[in-house]
């Protein structure tokens, strides 16, 4: 990149090629990171930083920090036929819409009838429980610490309403578990890892330490500005080469080490941890969130019969959505990638999330932002 395109992505180029120069006399062999965040795999390619970084020596590979990626078939498959009830209005994010199920979507689901809802907040599906009386209003809860506490807050919003018809289908995922899983696993060759920021907010520094500590692998907590990026890149080189594994906070203007004290109050008064399912990896102890005991009545699951999965379809078994997720594989090794599975028709939710690996890979690759 030239010292004006530097300029424009990064805003000091003399900074820039400091820290590239930096990163350049430190990294002797191949360093293989892992950005774990869906924003930083999109800021990594909008800049085209991650060939920058190729060129030092630094192979960057995406990691499961997008949570409409790493929710798992069967549990999607589940949340499709709850929408399907003829009493129920699912309310969700945007991005969970074009999400392919094993037999349909959310889309497909709301053209056909079932009463979909795309919502800012989780308090919108409380309004709409409010208006619609008569009818069970179910939020979509997808995402990872970062979008509980708001969850937790309509929850608590809902029970001091009196609104019974109020209820969630919980599939939060916490991010400290499966970077341990990540960080063990022998054939990812993982020298460290980049940590998410905004989760890192809700939960603080110090979440990291066993993955530092117990598997020897440094993390730096970093924004999502280039240089926020940059500096922790060389960060982690710089402990790789000094044979060191600790925990950087390189964001600490919003990320303090033991995150948000109230936020963590309001999750842990209504959810507790909870085996999780996630794609690619399958189940972990404690890497979710379910509601706990005395909250167990707001998870519509508890109200409708038990769930029976559909039948596989062949044409996603080619889908390595995966294998993209824990670093195994980049997008355009796939074979359905850029053919079959496209933003415009996905197999998998790696292609239709925002922060998706194999949609940012879609669109940059070739544009001098892929490096696979």
């Amino acid at each position: 990149m030239t010292e004006a395109g530097w300029q424009d992505s990064f805003g000091d180029p003399v900074l820039v090629r400091r820290l590239l120069a930096r990163l350049e006399s430190i990294v002797t062999q191949p360093l293989r990171l892992m950005e774990v965040c869906g924003t930083h795999t999109m800021a990594l390619f909008e800049t085209g930083l991650r060939p920058l970084l190729s060129e030092c020596g630094v192979e960057l590979v995406s990691g499961p920090g997008c949570p409409v990626c790493v929710t798992a078939q069967a549990d999607l498959d589940h949340a499709f036929a709850v929408a399907a009830e003829p009493d129920v209005t699912l309310a969700t994010f945007g991005d969970m819409i074009r999400v392919p199920g094993t037999k349909t979507s959310l889309g497909r689901l709301k053209a056909e009838g079932a009463d979909v809802r795309i919502v800012y907040s989780a308090l919108d599906a409380v309004k709409l429980a409010q208006l619609q009386p008569d009818r069970r209003v179910v939020f979509l809860a997808v995402g990872f610490e970062t979008t509980v506490p708001s969850i937790a807050y309509a929850l608590q919003t809902a029970e001091e309403s009196g609104f019974a018809n109020f209820f969630i289908f919980p599939l939060h995922k916490t991010i400290p578990v499966p970077l341990m899983w990540l960080a063990g696993h022998p054939e990812l060759r993982l020298d460290g890892f980049l940590c998410p920021g905004h989760v890192s907010v809700v939960i603080g520094a110090r979440a990291y330490e066993p993955v530092a500590s117990q598997r020897g692998k440094p993390c730096a907590i970093t924004g999502f500005e280039p240089v926020d990026i940059l500096r922790g890149v060389v960060e982690l080189a710089e402990q790789v080469a000094g044979g060191r594994s600790e925990v950087a906070n390189m964001y600490e203007r919003v990320v303090k080490p033991d995150g948000n004290p109230a936020a963590l109050q309001l999750i842990d008064r209504y959810f507790e941890p909870a085996t999780a399912r996630w794609r690619g990896i399958g189940e972990l102890p404690d890497s979710g969130l379910e509601l706990r005991r005395q909250w167990h009545q707001r998870d519509i699951r508890a109200q409708l019969p038990e769930f029976t999965p559909p039948v596989a379809d062949p044409a996603l078994a080619a889908c390595r959505c995966g294998e993209v997720l824990i670093g195994k594989l980049q997008p355009p090794a796939c074979a359905c990638f850029g053919t079959s599975c496209t933003p415009a028709h996905p197999l998998g939710a790696c292609m239709v999330s925002q922060e998706g690996s194999c949609r940012a890979y879609h669109k940059y690759h070739g544009m001098g932002g892929g490096d696979g």
